[in-house]
């Protein structure tokens, strides 16, 4: 992993819970596997820990790691490192993807709130007009009573937030072709198909991981098919949306949008969703950061110390399922 990985997400007290369960390689972390150093600590390594800035483990690392059985993960996605070659040596792979689900969730779970109550414009407004507004000739459009929320994917951070948005007084319904109605409705969601989702919903929040098929899912027929006034959240990735049709139909003041995601990411400084007063851009802050940097720790420490035990991982990556991952 980087350093600067390192130094965030595995603290002091992290790396020694670490070295109560395994036997470390001394410091500093290996963010180059070409080294002299880096091909010492190979040779006798059986789990590699690994964070963002992991080299990409191929056959030429491989060579190197006699010994390696295991990879574990403490962040989300392991595209970008594990590589077929680990896959076809039979390397157990773990990923912290479940702990870093849970604040992305958080997040999504918090801009649903404050959207229904339209609280970033109202606020705009009250800190220009300095005085309370008529509160009785609210719209019946602002609030979130009855409130029709479409989650796109029952990814593990979307099925988080259908767990969240139980106790609240919302319909839930869910997109995603993998589902059957009665697991949907397990989920506490309505299963229908996309244009119904985005037809019907207050509000969709996108949970689709970026794949082929999912590059532009959201479509400009899909954001033009939402309702005036209705709010599209996306944490998954910027491509999963058609940049230029949500750009449009944002500008034309049609829908509201909540972005912690954009294609590409970073906009450019010109690009006219800056300037959007009914558009929230976030700088990609849904997922772990600071104390939640202590749960990705924690849970490669607890990955680590079963596998060391002989006990398996408790949220292992199956190759098979490569296809339906971030």
């Amino acid at each position: 992993m980087s350093p600067a990985a390192a130094a965030a997400v595995f603290t002091p007290p992290s790396l020694a819970a670490l070295a109560r369960v395994c036997d470390l390689a001394p410091l500093p972390v290996l963010d180059d596997l070409t080294t002299a150093r880096a091909r010492g600590v190979l040779a006798d390594v059986e789990v590699l820990v690994t964070c963002w800035g992991c080299p990409r483990l191929d056959a030429d690392v491989l060579a190197a790691a006699p010994r390696l059985k295991a990879v574990v993960h403490a962040a989300g996605s392991v595209r970008g490192h594990v590589t077929d070659a680990c896959w076809e040596r039979g390397i157990q792979v773990s990923s912290a993807a479940a702990a870093n689900a849970l604040p992305v969730a958080e997040y999504t779970l918090g801009m649903i709130l404050l959207h229904g109550k339209h609280v970033l414009e109202r606020a705009r407004a009250y800190r220009q007009a300095r005085r309370r507004d008529d509160w009785l000739s609210t719209s019946h459009e602002v609030g979130n009573y009855r409130r029709t929320v479409g989650i796109l994917s029952a990814s593990l951070v979307g099925r988080r937030v259908m767990e969240l948005l139980r106790p609240f007084d919302y319909e839930v319904l869910l997109h995603d072709p993998y589902v059957s109605r009665a697991e949907a409705a397990d989920l506490g969601a309505a299963w229908v198909d996309l244009p119904g989702l985005f037809a019907r919903s207050d509000l969709v929040s996108v949970h689709t991981p970026l794949l082929p098929a999912t590059r532009g899912l959201v479509s400009r027929d899909l954001l033009a098919a939402m309702r005036p006034g209705a709010v599209l959240i996306n944490t998954s990735r910027g491509a999963v949306v058609d940049q230029d049709a949500l750009t449009d139909v944002v500008r034309a003041g049609r829908i509201r949008a909540v972005l912690d995601v954009t294609d590409p990411e970073v906009l450019p400084a010109d690009h006219p969703l800056w300037d959007c007063p009914n558009a929230l851009i976030t700088p990609h802050l849904a997922g772990s950061q600071g104390s939640e940097w202590q749960r990705l720790a924690d849970t490669a420490v607890a990955e680590v110390a079963r596998w060391a035990a002989g006990d398996g991982f408790a949220h292992p990556v199956r190759r098979e399922r490569l296809a339906f991952l971030a």
